[in-house]
């Protein structure tokens, strides 16, 4: 019986090892045969570690790697903002049709692809787009503003695209919240504040990092929002690795990239893991 059961629970499983390893294991495998690698002739490689080494040495590659990392901290923090009074009011304040419209209503700018909602936001911030018109109609401007192609624009896009993500952890932490614990802080005294920081904010701990996790990942990685919004003068990471290996066809400089990238997201990952208290396993359930 015993085997049978461990034969039963291989067969089920499987599709997702199967689904892991040929897309995620063998792919990075590959990666890092590559970046440690060097050409030294046509068909003809070397063991080496060339590809970092140029990264530490060409000031362009270490800027723009510091640029996409701290532009992704400051995406997801304000994601983080906004979502928090969404997630808030879908999970404690409205109630029945309400609660529903309010979800569908987040869920709504996701039934189009990237491509689409990125394109939409260039629409209405290039100089001749329907913001920068409408700001000349009100008198706000004399003339049309060129509003693409800024920093502020590039967090617009990552924040948008993104917000989903972090809504939906915290609308599941959140709705384990005990009505009667706040209730019960009101009666002894709390304010709102105090109730936020001391009952709210611990209760949805998990479900704020397991957000946070998520957007930070996804906006470090993100390659068509910045390079649209941004342009050329984006200065994104991912668009670093996409020109070595399309462009240049140097793909083990890329590997070497791609590696620099996964590295420092799973830093920065491990980092808030360990300042927030919280547990991998516990944060990934809120996910």
């Amino acid at each position: 019986m015993k085997t049978q059961a461990r034969l039963m629970l291989l067969l089920l499983l499987a599709p997702a090892l199967l689904w892991l390893i040929g897309l995620i294991v063998l792919p990075h495998v590959e990666l890092s045969i590559l970046s440690l690698r060097a050409r030294v002739a046509p068909r003809v490689y070397e063991p080496s570690l060339a590809q970092f080494r140029t990264f530490y040495e060409e000031p362009l590659y270490w800027h723009t790697f510091m640029r996409t990392a701290l532009m992704s901290i400051l995406a997801t923090g304000i994601t983080l903002l906004m979502a928090f009074p969404i997630a808030w009011t879908i999970a404690k304040l409205v109630r029945g049709k309400s609660k529903s419209m309010l979800f569908v209503m987040c869920l709504i700018p996701f039934w189009v692809s990237e491509t689409v909602r990125t394109l939409g936001w260039m629409i209405l911030l290039r100089e001749s787009g329907v913001l920068p018109a409408f700001l000349v109609w009100l008198g706000v401007t004399p003339a049309p503003v060129e509003m693409l192609y800024h920093d502020a624009t590039i967090l617009v896009g990552l924040v948008y695209t993104s917000m989903l993500f972090m809504v939906i952890p915290l609308i599941s932490a959140l709705e384990s919240l005990d009505d009667s614990l706040i209730e019960a802080a009101y009666d002894l005294g709390g304010n709102g504040w105090s109730i936020l920081r001391q009952i709210v904010i611990p209760h949805a701990a998990p479900g704020i990092v397991a957000g946070c996790i998520v957007v930070f990942m996804l906006t470090l990685g993100n390659y068509l929002t910045p390079t649209l919004l941004g342009g050329k003068n984006s200065q994104w990471f991912t668009e670093q690795i996409y020109t070595q290996f399309i462009t240049r066809f140097n793909w083990e400089q890329g590997a070497a990239f791609g590696f620099l990238l996964l590295g420092l997201s799973t830093a920065i990952v491990w980092a808030g893991l360990r300042l927030s208290g919280q547990k991998f396993g516990e944060v990934m359930q809120r996910s």
